[in-house]
């Protein structure tokens, strides 16, 4: 499976990030953040899409769902949005819904990587 993951803001989100990175096996990975997140690293490869997140939700969710076009294989992708906030949130899931792609929500536990 393909992930997608929101690397922006909240305490330790970068920390789930990377869990589900190294833990995951993963097709391919996207990332999604701003001009901080670009200092992101990993030993995994992963593309990282860059976004405006002062923008307005509606602007938001447009500018992610061209950026997002074409970049999944799969007719559904996992998804985390445990960075982040709930405009994001709500860009991230109305922009890949949109493609139109399924989303299973996942985190990292401490059972592993896990489908919510």
């Amino acid at each position: 499976m393909e992930l997608i993951a929101l690397l922006s803001t909240g305490e330790g989100s970068w920390a789930q990030v990377n869990g589900l990175m190294k833990h995951g096996d993963w097709e391919k990975i996207v990332l999604v953040g701003d001009d901080a997140a670009k200092t992101f690293t990993h030993e995994k490869a992963f593309e990282f899409v860059k976004i405006d997140t002062s923008k307005r939700l509606l602007d938001l969710r447009d500018d992610l769902k061209k950026k997002l076009a074409g970049k999944f294989e799969e007719m559904e992708v996992a998804c985390s949005i445990a960075s982040g906030n709930g405009k994001e949130h709500m860009a991230l899931c109305s922009a890949v819904l949109g493609l139109p792609m399924g989303i299973r929500f996942v985190a990292l536990t401490k059972s592993g990587v896990t489908y919510l």
